[in-house]
Order: C-alpha cells, then structure tokens, then sequence
C-alpha cells in the first residue's frame, strides 16, 4: 500500500527546490511529516477531512498546520482536503446545517438557498457564500464542526481498518509462496 501511495504524494525534494518554502524547511522536512505508515497515513487523512470543511481557501493551510501540530502525514492531509469542492460542499453544509438544526435548542431557523455559481464571478461567488454561511448562524457552525469531527474520526479508522485488512491480506500471501 505504501509504494502506491508514493506514486502520488510530493517527496522532499520538491520541498526543498521551492524557493517559497525554503523559510519553513526546518519545520515542513521533519522525518514524521513525510513517514508513510498506518498511523501518520490515518492521522493525515483525518486532519483533512476536518479541514476539508473549513470554509474558502484556508482548508489546505489548515490542514498543513494540523499536520504538523499533529506530525502526521502531510501531503496525505493537503490532498484529502480536495473532498470538498464546489460540487459537494453544499451538500455538506446542509448536512452540517442539519446537524446543528437538530442539536440546538432553538433549532427552528429556516434554511436559505445558497447562492448560485452560474449567477456570480468566482470572488463575488466567494463573497456571496460567505454571507450565506454566515446568515446560517450557530447551527450551521455547530454542526460543520461536529461533521469535520465525526468524518475525521470515521476516517481515521476506516484508514487503520484498509491498512490492517491490506497487511493480513500481504502476510496470506507471503505465507502461500512460502509454502509452494
């Protein structure tokens, strides 16, 4: 599993010719940010699935910082961020809407129609779904952050469990060479 995940993923070298982040490389060629095994692999794509949810541009830069907080595999965090998109974060906004709707007292706020893309330039666009989400209110916060946390734990796990099934599934099949 690790040497397909390597066909994708950046490696260090590409950090250290880009002359923009030569300031962090102290920080971003620490060895636990680049190791690829189950528990940084996990940890990595939970860090981006919690920030996949963060709304704008600002989702890669936190997750990035998770990342290193956390000192889980970095380019596996960036590249789980791409979850969200133009496509699926309105869904995911309604569902985190949804959530918080449901958990909050006074969760009787009607739910306004997010603006459309095809109406709007990408920054007016921009503009317009920030005040849209911030029209939402506490339900939509509340429940974008208990989304980001239930997806980042559901990911974290399905991640361990695929690796695990993937190291049983590897170890069978040594043993059966083994033994012809």
């Amino acid at each position: 599993m690790r040497r397909q995940l390597r066909k994708f993923l950046p490696d260090q070298a590409t950090i250290r010719a880009n002359r923009w982040l030569a300031p962090f490389q102290n920080t971003l060629l620490h060895p636990r940010l680049w190791d690829l095994n189950r528990h940084s692999a996990a940890g990595g794509v939970a860090a981006g699935m919690f920030c996949g949810l963060i709304p704008g541009p600002l989702q890669m830069l936190g997750a990035a910082i998770c990342a290193v907080i956390f000192r889980v595999n970095l380019p596996l965090a960036l590249l789980t961020t791409l979850y969200t998109n133009p496509f699926t974060i309105v869904p995911l906004y309604l569902v985190a809407f949804a959530i918080g709707q449901a958990i909050l007292p006074d969760g009787d706020q009607r739910f306004i129609a997010p603006p459309r893309f095809a109406d709007h330039e990408l920054v007016e666009w921009t503009r317009a779904t920030l005040d849209w989400m911030i029209g939402l209110g506490a339900p939509l916060a509340l429940g974008l952050v208990l989304l980001a946390g239930g997806l980042a734990l559901a990911a974290y796990f399905l991640v361990k469990a695929a690796w695990r099934i993937h190291l049983i599934r590897a170890w069978r099949r040594r043993g059966m060479r083994r033994r012809t």
